[in-house]
């Protein structure tokens, strides 16, 4: 604990010094992430902890005991993403992938250390595999590319984020963790996560690696009646496909037909 309080204080200190130079970072007004990866996945495992436990108060998280068809399907899709060799912390968060049990709401979320959550509505609404891919894809590369911290740095401060890590602020980290699935990036975030989806498919070497793009036109098609929860965090379809298959021609990975066995048998364990 001593060695904690120490490494505690001296991140305040340096958040402290450094608050002016976040402020005036230049990188899209993200500002300088003060969190080290041991951070990542320290607040990473509180957050998760605290979702898990409000989805399943609510009996809305699916056990992976209770259906386990239902998550061998789905962990061999998210396998196939982070064993694309091209996640920068593969071997260091721990990605994991958990189900919400909501068909009414169409989103997935990822905290900081990698454990992502995706709801059953997005699963239903999806139309194959690839698709699916590449939105989680794009929730992978918000946490491997740390996004979602500083974005949580900028929104909350690091001395309450570090407080979380230490067990303090339990209604702020109910707060966190309540809010992770409408957290709203900046445009440089979400332009970069679209193209890391992109990269993490190619290197499937099975995915068409514009899978995200096919997320976004079936809402663009679907028109405002049934426009998923996950736009309203993830806005503008109509640049972003453009910008994901001009990437995906670059790498020229867009031509791929790849089997949706398991999306299926994920469906219809749902």
């Amino acid at each position: 604990m001593r060695h904690i309080l120490q490494k505690t204080g001296l991140l305040a200190g340096l958040a402290f010094t450094l608050a002016g130079a976040a402020a005036c970072s230049s990188d899209g007004g993200d500002g300088v992430l003060l969190f080290s990866i041991e951070d990542d996945k320290a607040l990473g495992e509180k957050v998760a902890a605290q979702t898990d436990s409000t989805f399943r108060a609510k009996g809305q998280l699916l056990e992976a005991n209770a259906n386990p068809q239902a998550y061998a399907a789905l962990n061999r899709i998210v396998l196939r993403v982070l064993n694309s060799g091209k996640l920068q912390y593969r071997n260091e968060f721990v990605w994991d992938v958990k189900i919400i049990r909501d068909d009414q709401t169409q989103n997935a979320f990822a905290t900081p250390g990698g454990h992502i959550y995706v709801y059953s509505g997005l699963i239903k609404y999806l139309d194959n595999e690839t698709q699916l891919a590449g939105v989680l894809g794009h929730e992978i590369a918000h946490a491997d590319r740390r996004h979602t911290s500083r974005q949580l740095q900028q929104q909350y401060g690091i001395s309450v984020l570090l407080s979380l890590i230490l067990g303090n602020n339990q209604n702020t980290l109910v707060d966190v963790a309540s809010g992770l699935g409408q957290l709203k990036f900046s445009r440089d975030f979400e332009t970069e996560a679209d193209a890391y989806s992109v990269e993490y498919l190619n290197g499937t070497n099975y995915y068409a690696c514009d899978g995200a793009a096919g997320f976004f036109i079936k809402a663009q098609n679907d028109g405002q009646s049934a426009t998923p929860e996950f736009l309203s965090t993830h806005p503008n379809p109509g640049n972003r496909i453009e910008n994901i298959q001009a990437k995906a021609d670059e790498l020229n990975c867009r031509n791929r037909t790849a089997a949706s066995t398991d999306f299926n048998q994920l469906k219809s364990a749902l």
